[in-house]
């Protein structure tokens, strides 16, 4: 059976992994410094974007996001071990995305991935201290996506 304090861990890493995906679906990438620690370490490479520090991180987002017209990013089948102040965890995500090809038209992909995750508990709450995506699948990739993995 789970303690209180253990399932009140669970629900905030919970929280955590959703409130990350609701600012990156409303493009509010300056809120995202609410969620990550000040040394985080981001890595997106896995589907083709920037590594770094988390403002480096939120750079890279404010240009790249902009060349899509929509996207989701859909978790679950979370799951993390708490241990004190530390955690990690595994986040299963399906993100649909329309790409503007820039005359009216959009290219509509979809990619598959995980987030692997080390989160610290600080004295405002859960945060995250290290996000790296790892590459599921994609469906009708984009050809630059393409190129930036060659």
């Amino acid at each position: 059976m789970l303690s209180l304090q253990e399932i009140s861990d669970q629900i905030e890493l919970q929280n955590l992994c959703f409130q990350y995906s609701n600012l990156l679906d409303q493009r509010d990438f300056d809120g995202m410094r609410d969620l990550f620690a000040e040394d985080a370490h981001i890595d997106y490479s896995a589907m083709g974007g920037g590594v770094g520090n988390l403002e480096e991180t939120i750079e890279f987002l404010k240009g790249a996001m902009t060349s899509f017209k929509g996207y989701q990013h859909l978790n679950s089948n979370m799951h993390f071990t708490v241990d004190g102040d530390a955690a990690t965890g595994r986040v299963m995500c399906f993100n649909p995305m329309e790409l503007d090809l820039g005359d009216g038209s959009v290219h509509s992909f979809m990619l598959g991935l995980w987030y692997n995750d080390k989160y610290k508990r600080t004295d405002t709450g859960w945060c995250f201290q290290e996000r790296v995506e790892e590459k599921s699948w994609m469906l009708n990739e984009p050809e630059f996506m393409k190129a930036l993995r060659d």
